[in-house]
């Protein structure tokens, strides 16, 4: 005779299957019978709770820091809270930036597992907890215990402040603030496509944002830079993003969308304002590629590590000088390509010797990093950024925006398939 989980029984001569509730179900079941009305500040002891029911302990909560250099401790009743850990060369920084789950064994006996807290596929953070053996039934617990724990921070985050300021590891300008409140998850990743950006100053950023939506087959996505500095700069991105937005919901064609932010730009600002544009489409089956760039320097096209060339395209008038029409240049990608957007602010900062950066540079730099094997576009391009910036002698005056985007086609209906 089988189990209880395997046996059906039959009930008016219909099969049913077993629906008991098992410890596992319980423990993640609890998670969710209570997020609803679940406080924020609550989170971390009822985690705490779930996880010393499994025999784990120690428990810290590591959110990224908006600058993308250290996963920084939760504070909360109940969690371990130990100081801040680097991107770069710890375990929970690994766990973060590969997406896959690090054990580290404790010279005291026991296991300390970081396991990345994943809404969707951007990284939130990282769990960390320690037990004392380590089995299939446990990773699979605690894996998906991360899940639920990283869904309940990106709910509860859209009405507190407490997470917010827990990834804060400086002031931050107005320009600032209203910059991050605008920006979508930092990375995206579907098996046919993925998607990372990032910001420089990431305190102090005020023009520059990005925005993407994946609606059906087709991958929309911009990269703006809206003129001046401080809030100047950030009301007109606003205005520039939510136009964007809002034509990507009610029209079809990149020359409608430049269209609209040109019209809401001009009227606002005037014409002595303007914001330069990159306006994409990516057909995430067949890789065809729609370009509108209008002023920033041309995307550059990686393939197996290495800058084949830049996507050109015809130079239309940046956001808001009025009424032209777009020119629009398609491009054809092959699988495993990359494609990466950048603006002027990586390119125009002056290193020390007083010339500006320059483009040379910029792909030198990304030819060497190719070499090394890769961990990701998310891990990738947080790289580049970085060693962009250690080579412009650490200084980014002006904003400094990179987004790339990975290409794989095929499909991902499989994912909607139960074994």
């Amino acid at each position: 005779m089988g189990s209880d989980k395997e046996v059906a029984r039959q009930v008016m001569g219909e099969e049913r299957v077993d629906r008991s509730e098992g410890f596992g179900e319980r423990l993640l079941g609890l998670l969710l019978d209570r997020a609803r009305l679940m406080p924020p500040q609550l989170i971390a002891p009822l985690v705490a709770e779930e996880v010393a029911r499994i025999g784990g302990r120690d428990v810290s909560i590591l959110l990224q820091d908006y600058a993308q250099e250290m996963l920084v401790p939760l504070a909360g009743r109940k969690l371990h809270v130990g100081q801040p850990e680097p991107m770069a060369g710890s375990p929970a920084g690994q766990a973060f930036l590969s997406g896959d789950v690090v054990d580290v064994p404790q010279a005291h006996g026991g296991v300390r597992m970081y396991l990345p807290l994943l809404d969707g596929s951007d990284q939130v953070g990282v769990m960390a907890l320690t037990l004392d053996v380590v089995g299939d039934d446990d990773r699979r617990l605690v894996r998906r215990l991360a899940g639920l724990v990283a869904d309940m921070v990106v709910t509860k985050n859209a009405y507190t402040d407490l997470f917010f300021l827990a990834r804060r590891r400086e002031p931050m300008s107005v320009s600032a603030e209203i910059q991050w409140s605008l920006l979508p998850p930092l990375t995206m990743t579907v098996p046919q496509v993925a998607v990372a950006g990032i910001l420089e100053p990431a305190y102090r950023v005020a023009g520059d944002s990005f925005d993407y939506a994946l609606n059906g087959n087709i991958l929309h996505m911009a990269v703006i830079d809206a003129m001046g500095h401080g809030l100047d700069a950030a009301t007109m991105a606003t205005v520039a993003i939510g136009a964007y937005r809002h034509a990507r919901r009610v029209f079809v064609s990149l020359a409608e969308k430049y269209a609209f932010m040109d019209d809401a730009i001009s009227r606002q600002f005037g014409p002595d304002h303007f914001v330069t544009a990159q306006l994409m489409h990516i057909n995430i089956t067949t890789g065809e590629l729609e370009l509108v760039n209008a002023g920033h320097p041309a995307p550059l096209l990686i393939r197996d590590g290495r800058v084949v060339r830049q996507l050109d395209s015809a130079t239309t008038l940046p956001v808001g000088f009025g009424g032209e029409e777009p020119r629009i240049r398609e491009h054809l990608l092959q699988p495993g390509d990359r494609v990466l957007c950048y603006t002027d602010g990586i390119i125009e900062e002056h290193v020390p010797g007083r010339e500006p950066f320059g483009e040379e540079r910029l792909i030198r730099c990304v030819n060497r990093l190719g070499q090394e094997p890769s961990q990701g576009v998310r891990a990738d391009l947080r790289r580049l950024s970085h060693t962009l910036k250690r080579e412009r002698g650490g200084h980014t005056s002006d904003d400094a925006t990179l987004f790339m985007v990975e290409w794989h086609g095929g499909a991902a209906d499989h994912l909607a398939v139960l074994d």
